[in-house]
């Protein structure tokens, strides 16, 4: 219980930090944009890469755990259409709750979790396990993107999203990594001591950004559909993963992984998104702020429970 709360709380507080450092005029919205960029496209892919590279995929790949987020998403999916059906949005805005009930933070959030609760080796799997979840989750937020927006201009659309979906840069790095691993590619020593002075960079940088970007203005006008997405996003999509995962008969340790990835709050990639995609942005806003902030209690809720 004390490693849970040092965690969430140590997690939290640099989060808290970036919202402080933020509102004192430290970090405006110009250099908030350029580190973002710098984070999301080199420090957390070099981060990613190296562990993987230097891991053996066939001892840190497990199958029972991409069944179980690819299962999970995949029955949130339906229960976010259904939801929203329920409580009477559709087009842009329904399109927009379904993919902020599924598309999880996990390069800033679920990864930053792992490293500093589950170690080092932790971390290699959620990583492995985080390319194809990426994967799947992009696919699944253009889908009801696409569907849902009443835009002109779809096909461009389906392009453009597709490339931001076979080349995101966390995916590249995961692949790059995993060919390393798999051909027992070393990196020499000098490019080693680079990646490990780039990647120290990525989690705090990332987290300070978290915080750096709340925002609860948008909510209020909003507030049924962002509990409803929280509870789908922070309690159901992680409930139905540890039930596949009892029922593959993965023990509570092992599932940790893919629990904290699934648990992860909504991504902020899902306002961009719902931008150029004609869905909500104000919504999405809202979701993403308000997702993040209870994760830490959804969090050391998940932790406490399975370990």
């Amino acid at each position: 219980m004390p490693q849970i709360a040092n965690t969430v709380l140590a997690l939290f507080l640099v989060i808290f930090l970036g919202w402080t450092v933020r509102r004192l005029g430290l970090l405006p919205d110009s250099a908030t944009a350029s580190l973002n960029k710098l984070v999301f496209y080199i420090a957390i892919p070099v981060l990613i890469f190296q562990k993987i590279s230097q891991a053996t995929f066939a001892l840190y790949f497990d199958s029972a755990l991409l069944i179980g987020v690819v299962v999970a998403a995949m029955a949130v999916t339906f229960l976010a259409l259904f939801t929203g059906r329920i409580l009477g949005i559709q087009g842009k805005e329904l399109g927009t709750f379904i993919q902020s009930s599924i598309h999880g933070n996990l390069g800033y959030m679920g990864l930053a979790v792992a490293f500093y609760f589950l170690g080092e080796k932790g971390f290699t799997r959620a990583s492995i396990l985080a390319s194809f979840m990426i994967l799947l989750q992009n696919l699944i937020s253009i889908v009801a993107l696409q569907l849902c927006s009443k835009k002109q201009g779809k096909a461009l659309g389906w392009l453009k999203l597709g490339g931001m979906l076979f080349f995101n840069p966390i995916i590249l790095a995961s692949l790059a990594g995993l060919l390393f691993s798999m051909w027992d590619m070393g990196v020499p020593g000098f490019g080693q001591r680079a990646l490990t002075i780039l990647s120290g960079m990525a989690l705090p940088l990332g987290l300070l950004l978290i915080g750096a970007s709340l925002s609860l203005s948008a909510s209020w006008p909003h507030l049924k559909l962002i509990i409803a997405a929280g509870v789908l996003k922070l309690l159901l999509l992680p409930a139905i993963g540890v039930g596949i995962y009892r029922w593959l008969s993965v023990s509570r340790l092992e599932m940790l992984p893919g629990v904290i990835l699934l648990a992860a709050p909504t991504a902020t990639v899902t306002y961009i998104m719902a931008g150029e995609m004609g869905g909500a942005p104000s919504l999405a806003s809202g979701i993403i702020s308000a997702s993040t902030l209870l994760s830490g209690l959804s969090y050391f809720m998940w932790l406490s429970l399975l370990s």
